[in-house]
């Protein structure tokens, strides 16, 4: 799936540690980002004891995303903690589950949102999000659950037009390893 890459799951609810438990089976090594200090609070007891014992599994608390390293695809996520304290960890898949209410600031200027500030992703995607070199070079359309931004992939609440319930977003996830499967297949 991940073949060995690095890969980054933004939130700190079950949907997130559901996905970093999946994620950790092949990839190198999963980084679960969080604004707040533990999993403890928003995410059931036996998926915080089930991550704490895979040791490819790291939780940065206190941590926000700074800034994509992208060109054609992801390259990299530039991570920033509350102290200001910055990591760059070159990744090719990142996974947002953050919840209901958006709060993408940190990718404003990153990938397309629309007016409530949930990410745009596959058809809905503007024609000038889709006019760049990125998307020219890889000739073809947008994965169905991909963003304006080749390889990076929104599922759940927190993308536009979805339906705000566990279990769409739970299929959603599944969906997406698919969908970067397909993104990383013709890039190996």
């Amino acid at each position: 799936m991940c073949g060995g890459d690095e890969v980054i799951v933004v939130g700190g609810g079950n949907s997130a540690g559901q996905a970093a438990v999946f994620l950790a089976r092949q990839a190198r090594c999963v980084h679960i980002v969080i604004r707040g200090a533990d999993l403890g609070k928003s995410m059931s007891r036996y998926l915080v004891e089930r991550l704490a014992r895979l040791e490819n599994v790291t939780v940065h608390p206190f941590t926000e995303i700074h800034a994509l390293d992208r060109t054609d695809r992801l390259a990299g996520v530039t991570m920033r903690r509350l102290s200001g304290e910055q990591t760059h960890i070159a990744a090719h898949a990142l996974f947002i589950f953050i919840g209901a209410m958006p709060d993408m600031q940190s990718l404003t200027d990153c990938v397309e949102l629309d007016r409530a500030g949930f990410v745009v992703t596959g058809p809905a995607l503007s024609t000038a999000s889709l006019d760049t070199d990125a998307w020219r070079r890889l000739q073809r359309a947008p994965h169905f659950l991909e963003t304006s931004i080749p390889g990076v992939f929104s599922v759940g609440d927190v993308r536009s037009g979805s339906v705000k319930r566990v279990a769409p977003a739970v299929g959603e996830g599944a969906m997406a390893v698919s969908f970067v499967h397909a993104h990383l297949g013709p890039l190996r």
